[in-house]
């Protein structure tokens, strides 16, 4: 049932939340690899989410606010690590080209 892939989308985003609150990138990682995969399947399954009764819809509806405010705080989380990794490529790339530059 199309509920049951929503399901596990929230879990998968529920732990990768709780990968990044602890920075465990690896655990990260291993969340988007199973949301990416179950949405894979729900797209491939061939069911049509306006086929859902009232209820469903609005479990659907509920479970995707809060994936959303999982991705949300994900981003909250990870954005300043991320900026960080960026200045420190870049600091190595720059080191890169100034040896490059200077000791042929």
């Amino acid at each position: 049932m199309i509920i049951d892939y929503y399901e596990e989308v929230y879990e998968a985003s529920r732990l990768m939340l709780r990968a990044a609150q602890v920075s465990d990138w690896d655990g990260l990682i291993a969340g988007e690899r199973q949301c990416a995969s179950t949405i894979a399947r729900l797209q491939s399954c061939g069911q049509d989410p306006s086929l859902l009764d009232e209820a469903e819809r609005q479990r659907a509806h509920k479970i995707i606010c809060a994936i959303l405010a999982h991705d949300a705080e994900i981003r909250n989380l990870t954005e300043p690590w991320l900026r960080q990794l960026e200045v420190h490529l870049g600091a190595t790339q720059m080191s890169r080209k100034v040896a490059a530059a200077y000791h042929p």
